[in-house]
């Protein structure tokens, strides 16, 4: 019987589980997986919530059924897909399921692997950018050259995935200059920004050296437009130090009262538009802007305007999902993709696995873990 993992909430360990290949429903694609993408979300989401869940929601690989509303999609065609975070058969796993609209043909040219560094972090910086910043999108691009003013983003964390993505889309888009915040993997920040400032400086020499830039490009000593791919661990704080009080837009990915060092006292200026960009309206507000992009962006790697994130792949297929959710949980990846080749898995026993590469005998499916820190209303606290 097909296989799927069930992370524990505490990130010590998952439970490789049988399961039964899923039933689409009338809008579902029921998807063999042979590559699955890592996203820092898959061990916070299962570790915050104190959930333990298939946490998996990047895929790419060969349709095996669709629903009866389904026609854009047949069986064996080669797609990549954004499972619907936190409900049952995410990606992690020999079969998953997304709906119809989340799923997109992979053009020849790009591998599954590839494709699978992209649903979520894309989807995420599209969302950021094109909805809630209301930047120009790539399909409407500026040109300063002919006389339209220059459109100036910072994006902190920019050789994250999803920022990495924001400054691809902001590039595409026109928009000028591009500021990126980055550490370790400042060589790849060079590669997606105008200008790159290192954080690991102090906070202080970061606003200092923003400011230079701003001033430098004639644009004054205010960022108008921000997108804090980070959010935690002092960016909320140091973004707040040069947005520009009067009219500026920030997008966060994670909420400021949930994030901030005093997440209680924490507050934007009157004058400062903020927004916590969450990807799963895609799911449910924003299905139309998921289907629109979900194309797109097969488009965009079709034509070689946009290429994946760099990755990585952790061997032993599903063996491997336990590493590299640690990996990331201890900060081991920098500019760096985490992705299965499922095909890798082999022959496995049903079980616990616990760190280090332990087996244990014994069940645990979509439900309660054991953690004390608990955002139960993530991403959307009220």
């Amino acid at each position: 019987m097909p296989k799927q993992v069930i992370v524990q909430s505490s990130i010590e360990a998952v439970d490789i589980i049988d399961t039964p290949i899923p039933t689409p429903r009338d809008k579902d694609v029921v998807i063999k997986v042979m590559a699955s993408g890592t996203n820092p979300k898959d061990w916070k989401y299962p570790f915050w919530k104190d959930m333990s869940f298939n946490s998996g929601d990047d895929m790419a690989g060969i349709v095996h059924s669709v629903g009866n509303e389904v026609y854009e999609f047949k069986p064996g065609d080669r797609v990549a897909a954004f499972h619907e975070c936190l409900t049952e058969n995410g990606s992690f796993a020999e079969y998953s399921v997304a709906p119809d609209w989340m799923t997109f043909h992979i053009p020849h040219n790009v591998s599954f692997e590839e494709a699978a560094t992209i649903p979520t972090a894309a989807l995420t910086a599209a969302i950021a950018l094109h909805v809630d910043m209301k930047l120009p999108a790539p399909f409407y691009p500026r040109n300063p050259v002919e006389g339209e003013p220059r459109i100036p983003i910072l994006i902190y964390g920019i050789t994250s995935a999803v920022g990495a993505f924001a400054a691809k889309f902001a590039w595409l888009s026109g928009l000028s200059p591009i500021i990126g915040v980055a550490g370790r993997a400042g060589d790849f920040a060079k590669t997606l920004a105008d200008h790159v400032v290192d954080y690991r400086d102090g906070e202080d020499a970061l606003v200092a050296s923003v400011e230079e830039i701003l001033e430098k490009e004639g644009l004054g000593n205010k960022v108008p437009n921000v997108f804090d791919a980070i959010s935690e661990n002092g960016s909320l704080e140091a973004t707040l130090r040069f947005i520009d009080q009067n009219g500026g837009t920030i997008s966060t990915l994670l909420p400021p009262k949930l994030f901030a060092k005093d997440g209680a006292n924490f507050k934007y200026p009157d004058g400062v538009t903020a927004i916590n960009s969450a990807v799963p309206r895609v799911f449910s507000t924003h299905k139309d802007f998921g289907y629109l992009w979900s194309r797109y962006l097969g488009r965009l790697l079709e034509d070689g305007r946009l290429k994946s994130h760099p990755y990585e792949v952790i061997p032993g297929g599903l063996k491997g999902i336990l590493t590299g959710l640690r990996n990331l949980k201890e900060g081991k990846a920098s500019a760096v993709k985490y992705v299965y080749k499922i095909e890798e898995t082999g022959d496995i026993t049903s079980g616990l696995q616990m760190a280090g590469g332990k087996s244990l005998g014994g069940p645990a499916g979509f439900g309660a873990g054991h953690n004390s820190r608990k955002f139960k209303d993530f991403p959307f606290p009220g």
